[in-house]
């Protein structure tokens, strides 16, 4: 059987693999099949490694600055597309969906139809979609390009994990692979944001496209003149992995577009959102029932309902929805504030800095058994970040958030290579087929996280906006002598520029009105940056009882057994 299937597969890409091979993950390689490689390849040449590291690293940029440039100045974009904010903001999910939903099949196509053809194939059409973008010049255009950019940056992820370890030893897989991949992978949305500004200045955001396409390009070169080691293939894609992707794809967009327009919409102005989630829920629903009956699943369901799994998908989760306060919390109140994308540049470029730190030293730390070590360090500077936002004001400008922003980020990339980690080891412990299913579930929570801790994070806001102005509102009467002082000092201030002084009064109302739906803004996300204090507290309060319950079932385990005593 070995043979025929050697025989049937392509020039250079070798015999058929043992079984661990096949399987090696998209997102992740796995281990085993890195040492097996390793024992019968030469060791690669150091120069040779190196070159294969900065080729991920460019890739991994080449994607996240795809993904963070319409975030990064959507309101740009809607005024040159002749959209509103509100409907440019479809923009973002047209991205996210697919390439959220798209790299649970990405591990099987790479295995059916060959590593070589992958990568060449996967960033070539991103090329062409960059060539695309260039066109769009209205909201259907430019969604309907989105759309097709996620489709062709979900294989850029997989194409940076791969070259970043390729020719590694499997131990500095984990140790120096793991941590700066993912560091590369996450600094891309604050880079476009630190970026952006200085790109476009007064100028079309099609420099953006441009400045994605040179990189695409150059990512396209790299790959040609550095191939990846070919791996066998295999038929392993199944008429029933196709049906169960399409109603997990439907499940995944459909949370993700839910919780991203929700606070947009409002959820009861906006009945579409609950019956989306709805058909969400009936869609990953239909898909567990489908892969609960078959001998051989796509996704492992049961594997993912056992406790060590369960623990570590709550973990993920948890800490995407604290990290929410970085990518919903402080720019977007900046935002509230009326500061505009270039006074905020600063502000991400140490956010950048401080990401690049903790990768490193999440990569000097990072050993199988100490992941519950780093991630209470990473609780520990989450919870100490978010403490120091939470007492903002209406004067707080991005340069007084550095330092609380940075610790945000220290933490960020410290956290998510021992948990990924972890999650491989686990999966292998089981056998290699087990890895996609751990693959998904680091993916899903990771993007899933990631927008349903904006939109609660988002929705907050929005309450405690509503009830904070409410508050000043009553305070705010225009009886109130404090109130008639200081519309008289602005009406002092406007007498040269207005005129007419019922038109100089009406401005000075206003500026008040600004002034405190402002002050209601900062007060609300206060509320938010201490309430992400407060999750953190108590997970870091979780992970110690969890601590303590391994101590003491460890000490029961080794406590010695007195012999029996003596019948005389």
């Amino acid at each position: 059987m070995n043979k025929a299937r050697a025989a049937t597969a392509r020039p250079g890409e070798g015999a058929a693999p043992p079984p661990a091979q096949a399987q090696a993950p998209a997102q992740a390689p796995a281990p085993a099949a890195g040492a097996a490689a390793a024992a019968q390849a030469p060791a690669m040449a150091r120069h040779r490694i190196a070159a294969y590291m900065a080729t991920s690293m460019f890739i991994a940029l080449t994607q996240g600055l795809a993904q963070g440039w319409t975030s990064a100045v959507l309101g740009q974009i809607a005024g040159q597309i002749g959209a509103t904010t509100t409907q440019a903001s479809w923009l973002v999910v047209a991205f996210m969906i697919p390439k959220t939903a798209l790299p649970i099949l990405l591990i099987k196509i790479r295995t059916q139809y060959g590593l070589r053809r992958f990568t060449e194939i996967g960033i070539l059409a991103h090329v062409l979609v960059t060539i695309l973008s260039l066109f769009s010049q209205d909201l259907r255009s430019a969604i309907t390009v989105q759309v097709l950019a996620g489709i062709t940056s979900a294989p850029l992820s997989t194409l940076a994990f791969l070259y970043m370890l390729e020719g590694l030893s499997p131990q500095m897989k984990m140790r120096l692979g793991l941590p700066l991949v993912l560091t590369f992978i996450m600094v891309g949305s604050p880079l476009a944001r630190a970026l952006a500004p200085l790109l476009m200045g007064d100028g079309d955001w099609q420099v953006l496209h441009l400045v994605s396409l040179g990189m695409a390009l150059a990512s396209l070169a790299l790959v040609f003149l550095l191939p990846l080691n070919p791996m066998p293939r295999q038929n392993v894609i199944a008429p029933l992995d196709l049906v169960s992707f399409v109603l997990i794809a439907i499940g995944v967009g459909g949370l993700t577009a839910a919780f991203t327009q929700g606070p947009t919409y409002w959820w009861t102005e906006a009945s579409w959102t609950g019956i989306l989630m709805a058909c969400a829920v009936a869609a990953l629903a239909a898909a567990a029932a489908i892969e609960l009956n078959r001998s051989a699943p796509l996704i492992d369901i049961r594997w993912l309902l056992t406790a060590p799994v369960l623990h570590l998908t709550g973990a993920l989760l948890l800490f995407r929805l604290l990290l929410s306060e970085q990518a919903a919390g402080a720019p977007r109140m900046f935002q509230a504030l009326g500061l505009s994308p270039d006074q905020m540049v600063p502000l991400f470029a140490a956010i950048v800095a401080a990401s690049m730190l903790g990768g490193m030293a999440c990569s000097l730390v990072i050993k199988p058994g100490r992941e519950s070590q780093i991630h209470l360090a990473a609780l520990l500077l989450i919870a100490a970040g978010a403490y120091l936002d939470s007492h903002s004001t209406i004067d707080t400008r991005p340069a007084q958030l550095i330092a609380s922003q940075s610790l945000i980020a220290f933490a960020g990339a410290l956290f998510l290579p021992p948990a990924m980690m972890a999650g491989l080891l686990q999966a292998l412990s089981k056998g290699p087929n087990y890895i996609l299913s751990f693959i998904i579930v680091f993916l899903t929570t990771q993007a899933i996280g990631g927008t349903l801790g904006s939109g609660i994070f988002t929705t907050f806001i929005n309450t405690r906006q509503a009830y904070h102005l409410h508050a000043l509102s009553d305070q705010l009467s225009q009886t109130s002598w404090t109130v008639q002082a200081a519309i008289g000092q602005r009406v002092q201030a406007l007498a040269a520029s207005i005129p007419d002084s019922a038109a100089r009064r009406a401005q000075a109302v206003s500026q008040i009105a600004q002034e405190a739906s402002q002050q209601a803004y900062v007060l609300a996300y206060n509320d938010a940056f201490l309430a992400t204090f407060l999750g953190a507290c108590g997970a870091i309060a979780l992970l110690l009882l969890h601590w303590t319950r391994d101590h003491l079932a460890g000490s029961a385990a080794v406590k010695p057994v007195p012999p029996p005593a003596s019948s005389s």
